[in-house]
């Protein structure tokens, strides 16, 4: 639909009452939201509004442009990110009008489409999506390592080869290190083998729906006419193969408006390319690039810092932020001792601060680089009882070890949960191999089964020797079991049974599996007892839920997974100090932002050299780096509103000696000296200034 058309079509109904589309929308903005002549690149720099361009363009073509809207999406990376711009669309769309709109992360657009096409690739309706430590088994099994880091490796390089849509053939032609022509090894048996479960990694929810559009012309028509205009944000972070499946999905007529920021591509680590920007001016030459320069965040002076960091960098679209909202106060740059005292020092700064302005803990956040600098912050500021959160920490749930309990759990609650039977079923290892899995994956698949329900049918027996069914059915008996003793019985017997409480089943399904013989066996002394010590967490917390709130086993699996999913969308805005890596704030903002470690070697970070033998290759490789961790430290800047304190140490002590260090490059490129006095605190220390200031209010430690 091109823009005659949709102004020849019907107007959205019941939207008299709803507010204005331009109201308050600089001129910038309002271009990009009422542009529809072709495909459009916003370049929104930090802090433009580009969440509200993209809300007010959604309205705009429902209410204005008479779009249905189930022929519109908006595509994200976070489900954050979709869950905010579906309530902004609420407020400027009427409920009738948004029904059918969709608003999602890729990902999420992806299982939608491989759940109505399954047959089309190969899957039944129900496959099931391996989580990352789940998939890394599996890769474990391939290449016969415990080793963890090279397990991760392997892992992310078929990732990333995902990403890039290069295929198994492919990667072994291209495999140039020795870990590179390991992963290339295992990559045509990794795929082979989520196929054979029925399964599918997080890659492969885009990859496959490229590769189904790419070569089925009816499934592409299908899919083109279904979604007749797309807005994609955070363009910058898309990889290859997203940038393939948005192509695919305009087609021809390429009615989509992508956002993005060229200078705030800083997951290239990830796959990534920055150059999707760039590819978008060459595939449409038609390209409308409209850019969003005045930023709403920002103090001027924090403005002025980002722009003369980032100016250091090759541009693939010339942009400068701008604010109207005042200078602001100097951004201060505070050398340390070490890392201690830093940590000590930006406590007792925050503590100060807010004591003197009668804020919030919330208001403070301090950003690094990498999340090992987190633990000497959290000391610090248990120190002095300054209630924070770390961003990005690992969730309780997460553990592999409450993971693998929970497997069992869930596979007692619902015996149709595919992921959760491979992991129970190989952990700890009770005879049942890959080969195994894979032929009972395919005979699964042909019968469009579960794994569990096919191991109990006849025709297995066709497929497999009695020493390798044994051990299956030995372990689905087991499962019958627990669940006939927590009230699910009557599924498989016809007969209608009463749970026991869920204590003593819990307890005799950790007997009965040996996981506590298996930690031991598979872990370090101390290694083993931490763990094992987690499990009994989980089994203690799981009982007296049980008691005191009268749930069944079933009632509990059902209360973890609604836990586990609220931890991931946590809506909450707690009064707590941020601790957060450069990374995980990307798209957040605080009032006042403490950037630490500001040190060359850390930030930036220079990793190591990956090209074997090749300078130049070094080189570019070395120099691309830079670049990205430069936009790193452009993020970083920019998350502040109001104040900015950087900070960097002299020394840092790593094993049994202190390592010298140097202020970052970027503290330059700031405009700002390295060696500036530490702030306008003349003659008193961080810690005096706090005991006055706690003094003067009334306020005790």
């Amino acid at each position: 639909m091109d823009r005659a058309e949709a102004r020849l079509m019907r107007p959205a109904a019941g939207v008299a009452e709803l507010p204005p589309l331009d109201a308050g929308m600089n001129p910038a903005q309002r271009e990009a939201v009422r542009y529809l002549d072709g495909p459009c690149l916003v370049l929104a720099g930090a802090g433009s509004g580009k969440t509200r361009v993209i809300t007010q363009k959604i309205a705009y073509l429902l209410r204005d442009c008479g779009y249905a809207a189930r022929n519109v999406a908006a595509l994200t990376f976070t489900n954050k990110a979709a869950k905010e711009m579906a309530e902004r669309v609420k407020a400027v769309a009427s409920a009738s009008a948004i029904k059918g709109l969709t608003i999602s992360t890729f990902h999420s657009l992806g299982v939608r489409m491989l759940r109505e096409e399954a047959r089309n690739v190969g899957l039944k309706p129900q496959f099931s999506i391996l989580a990352a430590d789940d998939a890394l088994g599996i890769v474990q099994d391939l290449i016969a390592t415990t080793d963890k880091g090279r397990l991760r490796a392997v892992q992310h390089t078929i990732s990333l080869w995902k990403n890039a849509l290069v295929e198994p053939e492919a990667a072994e032609r291209l495999a140039a290190t020795e870990g590179e022509r390991e992963a290339a090894r295992a990559y045509r048996s990794y795929n082979a083998t989520l196929r054979a479960y029925q399964s599918v990694d997080f890659d492969d929810l885009i990859r496959l729906p490229a590769q189904l559009l790419e070569r089925d012309a009816e499934a592409r028509e299908r899919w083109q006419s279904r979604l007749r205009y797309l807005l994609v944000d955070e363009y910058q972070d898309t990889n290859a193969c997203q940038y393939r499946l948005v192509q695919l999905l305009t087609g021809p007529r390429a009615m989509f408006t992508a956002v993005g920021d060229d200078d705030q591509a800083i997951y290239a680590w990830r796959g990534a390319t920055i150059e999707n920007l760039a590819r978008l001016t060459t595939d449409y030459p038609q390209l409308k690039v409209i850019k969003l320069e005045q930023n709403y965040r920002s103090a001027q002076c924090i403005l002025h810092a980002a722009n003369s960091v980032i100016a250091n960098n090759p541009k693939l679209f010339e942009k400068k932020l701008w604010s109207d909202l005042g200078a602001g106060d100097p951004i201060a740059v505070v050398p340390m001792d070490d890392d201690e005292a830093e940590a000590e020092s930006v406590a007792m700064r925050i503590s100060a601060a807010r004591f003197e302005r009668q804020g919030h803990w919330r208001d403070y956040a301090i950003l690094y680089r990498s999340n090992h600098q987190a633990r000497v912050f959290e000391q610090a500021l248990r120190n002095l009882k300054i209630p924070y959160m770390v961003s990005g920490g690992q969730s309780f749930f997460d553990k592999a070890e409450v993971r693998d309990v929970l497997a069992y759990l869930r596979l007692v609650a619902n015996d149709d949960d595919d992921p959760a039977f491979i992991r129970a079923v190989t952990t700890p290892k009770r005879g049942v191999g890959q080969a195994t899995l894979e032929q009972l994956g395919t005979y699964a698949g042909e019968r469009q089964v579960s794994l569990f329900a096919a191991l109990f049918e006849a025709g297995l027996e066709q497929r497999l020797a009695a020493r390798q069914l044994g051990p299956l059915r030995e372990f689905g008996q087991f499962i019958q079991r627990m669940q006939w003793r927590a009230g699910r019985g009557a599924a498989h017997a016809g007969a209608v049974t009463s749970s026991e409480p869920a204590g003593p089943i819990l307890d005799d399904l950790l007997q009965a599996i040996g996981y506590e013989r298996y930690l031991y066996d598979t872990f370090d002394e101390r290694g083993a007892q931490t763990r094992w010590q987690t499990v009994l967490d989980l089994v203690g917390w799981l009982k007296r839920k049980a008691e005191e709130d009268g749930m069944s086993l079933i009632d509990l699996v059902q209360h973890v997974a609604l836990i586990t999913m609220l931890e991931k969308n946590d809506d909450e805005d707690p009064d707590l100090v941020r601790l957060s890596t450069l990374h995980a704030s990307k798209g957040l903002e605080y009032p006042h932002v403490f950037l630490v470690g500001v040190e060359e070697g850390l930030l930036p970070h220079l990793g190591k050299d990956d090209e074997e033998g090749d300078p130049a290759k070094a080189a570019e490789s070395f120099e691309a780096r830079i670049q990205e961790e430069r936009r790193l430290m452009y993020v970083g800047i920019t998350r502040a509103q109001r104040s900015l304190h950087v900070t960097w140490c002299k020394k840092r002590r790593r094993g049994r000696e202190d390592v010298p260090r140097e202020p970052s490059r970027f503290i330059k490129e700031m405009g700002l000296a390295a060696d500036a006095p530490a702030d306008a605190m003349p003659g008193l220390s961080a810690r005096e200034r706090l005991g006055r200031l706690k003094a003067l209010l009334g306020k005790g430690g």
